[in-house]
């Protein structure tokens, strides 16, 4: 059971959605986010099961590091989210680290490095145009807690902040707002 009913955490993720939704409220970066957040998930978790990990001899065709780094995120999101979001990411990340299994027996290893970090640094820089649209610079300069609070952010602006319970939290001020 997640424990995004505790008070403290429940306060600690509406600064953050809150801080982060101010920092992006022009549409085209809003509408670069929600390309862009999925893709560098995507590639960030791609990149890391590529890191060869062997253990006796046997290697394993995705890497502990993906599985450990999506497994510490997921952890992250459902101490501070609702079930429901929480779930979401959850598929999500596992949607990442499978389509780069498959990816990988069409592309091979190098294919598969090569499309993955191309996506992640285009992806940046759509993030970066978005940011000079905007005027402000990313929420990660500040608290890098925020590269975490991108990926639910984008699920809420997409899906709908009432159909995955976060209401109370994608429109929250911040302390400076209130």
């Amino acid at each position: 059971m997640p424990h995004s009913s505790t008070s403290s955490s429940h306060t600690r993720a509406q600064h953050w959605f809150a801080a982060y939704s101010a920092d992006h409220q022009h549409p085209l970066n809003q509408r670069l986010h929600q390309w862009c957040v999925p893709a560098i998930l995507w590639s960030l978790v791609v990149l890391l099961s590529l890191v060869p990990i062997g253990v006796s001899g046997a290697s394993f065709d995705i890497s502990v590091i993906a599985w450990g780094v999506s497994t510490l995120a997921l952890g992250f999101w459902v101490w501070l989210l609702p079930w429901r979001l929480a779930l979401i990411l959850a598929v999500v990340l596992l949607a990442c680290l499978v389509s780069g299994v498959l990816l990988r027996t069409e592309l091979g290893t190098g294919g598969l490095f090569a499309l993955a970090l191309g996506v992640f640094l285009i992806a940046w820089v759509g993030q970066f145009i978005g940011h000079y649209v905007e005027g402000k610079r990313p929420s990660f300069f500040t608290d890098l807690v925020y590269l975490m609070i991108g990926p639910p952010w984008v699920i809420i602006k997409m899906m709908g902040s009432q159909s995955i319970g976060m209401s109370s939290v994608s429109h929250a001020k911040t302390e400076s707002e209130a």
